[in-house]
């Protein structure tokens, strides 16, 4: 690990002298950009991070939420890219360890986690499929061992990840408002180190994750242990319920050098340890490589000497390893001690503060041309064209991968996987909604709406379920910052979002960035990734069956915004026209309506348009509940489209709702009342999905056929290396 000529000269300045190898090697592992977001942190404060729900603390590593009668619910995303990249089992469950930490670190029992994947072509690529299979192996495991459960998530498949691997892993928590850890510190407090020993795991995973990955640096990838990591949680809460717990954080990238770093500077105390203290598994460890070491599955934490005692017995009852490395000073220093010998003594807030950078931005030169259309052939049979869209690799069903996870262990799991969003069920009799969006072929075509439609999309998945959107989690996912062309989309991504979240009041509750990633063939396509957490104060809008004689009514405008739609991309091959740009104002109305919808219990069940369309959209339905329905196309509100623009157009803020005839007219009533651009579309009944325009018929497929191919392809690509039979 190295820093820059100019970080260099920076760092002797601002300590008055030439620092000590130890000491270069913290710093570089503080000051890389995983660790320090020195290009983008200046930019983040943009985001609204407070509301009225929201609870900051010092050194918090995950957001934390009031959902009222004395509870909060805690939320954190994480990625591991690089790890998994290389090493796709491990690197994936490190991945969510490390974000069941941070959860772990508030003081919260973790009790769910999501995902969102992505992979190159599996179509095409064999090691996308093998980075596909093991990287859902080693979540599902680790999250299985651990007996959390893995409520869902969402997977993408795009030629700009070739050979590479993205692995975004959030976590929510749930738990006492007391029991929230307050983050405090005095003078001759004990700084203890518990959980797996240190290895030579990881060592440099900071700086492996903060540059393009160019060779497959094993090393720099983190073992995981699930085993020891559910004894920690027992441990910690046991700990927190005794109250022996002062302040807390896991180590995560950067290891020791950025915990002790990070909690010091935030507390603003100083803190000295001795490296021979720590427990290892290997023998003749240096200083540096202890201090810089990322193996997994441990915390620091801060108690006092009179406490001490009880701690070490908690941990010795679930058969924790724990070392009492240091104490705490009131000096702002971190010190780094083997014995008696001094191998670094530097200010805290110098080494957990990198100078922030003020990188140029140009707006890229493909984006002045990416939104004219090409003229493309005809279609002559769209059923066809629907059939190969519900087997292609973005649309078809996931259960390949959900069904690995165990989604109802812990018992609070209501809605499961393969609904718009999962919902947890809380102590305080509410329920809570979570999903995780996100579309790069749109954020490719317009960095800023394509953005904004990943936002808008997650809050109409938690929507479907009764809940309120209170909180957002964004994961920004980039090429290499210093490129101006891919600092301007990560800049009109980020004000996207800012601009969403401003007008809707829903607060960042925390993120990350994660930049650098790039393969062979260049940078990935801008790929920010949202999840939106949902509070249901009722009960939740758990969809029923429906049956013969329902009706279809379909809320929203339909556009002639096909840019980035599978529809392009899959079909014709073709990357550009108008992306989908959402209305915030039409979009507040839908969403409103929708949950004035549920709450009158006037809905059997809601569903999103979104990737595939109004097509797409319609045949989930029909497949899940194996029911055919009959849609007219004349009557979908919106622009004056073609028939191949009204089925497959990818618009924002769209809604399918069903519903029995008894409640037709008071749904049509409400839906009236709010001002909000709704139709009667279709009927369920038969056993065909049918398209009709007029009295012409554009579509008619099969219900049980369409079903073998949706829910087969999939893992017939993985599995096999060819889709489910048509």
């Amino acid at each position: 690990m190295s820093l820059e000529s100019r970080e260099l000269s920076e760092l002797k300045s601002r300590i008055g002298r030439d620092p000590t190898p130890t000491e270069l090697q913290i710093v570089a592992a503080e000051w890389s950009e995983h660790c320090s977001y020195k290009s983008s942190k200046k930019h983040l404060k943009m985001l609204p991070m407070t509301g009225k729900l929201v609870i900051n603390e010092k050194g918090y590593d995950s957001g934390v939420l009031d959902v009222g009668d004395g509870y909060v619910v805690t939320a954190h995303i994480e990625s591991h890219n690089h790890p998994s990249a290389v090493e796709p089992y491990g690197g994936a469950a490190t991945g969510v360890g490390g974000v069941i930490r941070d959860i772990l670190s508030a003081g919260t029992r973790p009790i769910a986690i999501f995902d969102g994947l992505r992979f190159g072509d599996i179509e095409k690529d064999l090691e996308a499929r093998w980075l596909f299979k093991n990287v859902v192996a080693g979540i599902a495991d680790y999250g299985n061992c651990l007996g959390i459960p893995t409520i869902g998530g969402e997977v993408e498949f795009d030629e700009c990840y070739e050979n590479y691997a993205l692995v975004d892993v959030a976590a929510l928590g749930f738990g006492k408002k007391e029991g929230l850890i307050k983050n405090h510190a005095k003078k001759g407090d004990i700084v203890v180190l518990l959980g797996g020993s240190t290895g030579r795991d990881g060592i440099g995973g900071s700086q492996f994750a903060s540059d393009a990955l160019e060779s497959d640096n094993r090393s720099a990838v983190q073992i995981p242990d699930p085993f020891i990591e559910k004894l920690i949680i027992e441990a910690v809460l046991q700990a927190r319920n005794d109250k022996l717990i002062h302040a807390m954080k896991d180590l995560g990238g950067g290891g020791l050098s950025c915990a002790i770093s990070e909690i010091a500077d935030a507390l603003e105390i100083g803190i000295e340890m001795d490296v021979d203290l720590v427990h290892t598994r290997e023998d003749n460890l240096s200083p540096d490589e202890i201090m810089i070491s990322e193996s997994q599955e441990r915390m620091l934490i801060i108690t006092s000497r009179a406490k001490l005692k009880k701690l070490e017995k908690i941990c010795k009852r679930f058969r924790i390893g724990y070392s009492v490395i240091g104490h705490v000073k009131s000096d702002s220093q971190m010190r780094i001690k083997k014995g008696k010998r001094t191998f670094a003594s530097l200010p805290t807030d110098v080494v957990a503060n990198a100078t922030l950078l003020d990188l140029p931005a140009t707006m890229p030169s493909y984006l002045h041309t990416i939104e004219t259309e090409n003229k493309l052939r005809p279609i002559s049979d769209y059923t066809k064209i629907l059939t190969k869209l519900l087997g292609s690799p973005n649309i078809a069903s996931k259960i390949w991968v959900y069904g690995q996870y165990d989604h109802e262990v812990g018992i609070r799991t209501v809605i499961k996987p393969g609904c718009d969003a999962s919902v947890l069920r809380l102590d305080n009799g509410k329920f809570l909604s979570a999903k995780i969006d996100g579309n790069p072929k749109h954020c490719y075509i317009n960095p800023r709406q394509g953005a904004i439609g990943c936002f808008e999309e997650a809050c109409r998945n938690v929507v479907c379920t009764g809940a309120k959107p209170i909180g957002m989690l964004d994961h920004l996912q980039f090429g290499n910052p210093n490129d101006p062309e891919i600092f301007w989309t990560f800049l009109e991504s980020l004000k996207g979002l800012t601009d969403f979240a401003k007008y809707f009041k829903i607060p960042c509750i925390g993120g990350k960035v994660s930049l650098y990633n790039e393969t062979h063939a260049g940078p990935i396509k801008p790929t920010p990734v949202i999840g939106v957490i949902g509070l249901a104060e009722k009960k939740p809008s758990v969809p029923q069956t429906i049956t013969q004689g329902d009706n279809l009514i379909i809320v929203g405008k339909t556009k002639d915004e096909l840019g980035g739609s599978e529809f392009f991309e899959y079909i014709h091959k073709f990357i550009g026209g108008r992306c989908p740009v959402v209305d915030f104002e039409d979009s507040k109305k839908n969403m409103k309506s929708v949950l004035s919808a549920i709450n009158n219990n006037l809905a059997k069940s809601v569903h999103d348009c979104s990737k595939g369309g109004l097509a797409v959209a319609v045949s989930e339905l029909c497949m899940t509940n194996q029911i055919g329905c009959k849609v007219s196309l004349d009557k979908v509100p919106g622009d004056k489209l073609c028939a191949d623009k009204i089925l497959f157009s990818e618009s924002h803020s769209r809604y399918l709702l069903t519903t029995d005839s008894k409640k037709l007219s008071k749904l049509v009533a409400l839906l009236k009342k709010n001002k909000v651009s709704f139709k009667h579309i279709g009927k369920f009944g038969s056993d065909s999905i049918q398209f009709n325009c007029k009295t012409k018929s554009i579509i008619s497929l099969n219900v049980t056929k369409s079903r073998k191919i949706w829910l087969h392809s999939l893992s017939n690509l993985v599995l096999h290396g060819k889709r489910a039979s048509q």
